[in-house]
C-alpha cells in the first residue's frame, strides 16, 4: 500500500470515530453539523447570494434541520459551511425563502436571528 492510500484510510478512520463519539450528542442528534452541512450542497448558491432562487431540494433539507433549529443553526455556522463559502447572514434567511410556515422564527443563531 502506498504512503497516500495509507493516509487516506487512516484520515477515514479517524473521521469515522469522531462520528462515533459524537453521535448522540451536541446539537444535532444524529450527525455533526458539519456532516450535516454536506446535505446542504443544493443551498450553495442560495446562501451566496440574496438575490438567488433557492432550489425545492435546498427547501426539503432546511424544513427537515429546521425540525431543530439549534442542528440548524449549528449546520449553518459550521466549519464545512463557512469553507463552501456560506455567508451566515444570507443563509439565516433561507427557510423564510423557502416559505416554510413551521420556520423557527425569531430564533437565535449566534449573532443572527432567523428572520
Amino acid at each position: 500500500m502506498g504512503a497516500s492510500t495509507k493516509a487516506l484510510c487512516l484520515l477515514g478512520l479517524l473521521l469515522l470515530s469522531l462520528s462515533i463519539s459524537t453521535n448522540g450528542a451536541g446539537e444535532c442528534p444524529r450527525s455533526t453539523p458539519d456532516n450535516e452541512a454536506m446535505k446542504l450542497a443544493p443551498c450553495a448558491s442560495a446562501a451566496q447570494d440574496a438575490n438567488a432562487a433557492v432550489p425545492s431540494s435546498c427547501c426539503t433539507q432546511v424544513k427537515k434541520l429546521g425540525q431543530n433549529p439549534k442542528c440548524l443553526c449549528a449546520v449553518m455556522l459550521s466549519n464545512m459551511a463557512k469553507m463552501a463559502g456560506i455567508n451566515p447572514e444570507i443563509a439565516i434567511g433561507i427557510p423564510k425563502r423557502c416559505n416554510l410556515a413551521d420556520r423557527p422564527i425569531g430564533y437565535k443563531c449566534g449573532a443572527y436571528t432567523l428572520p
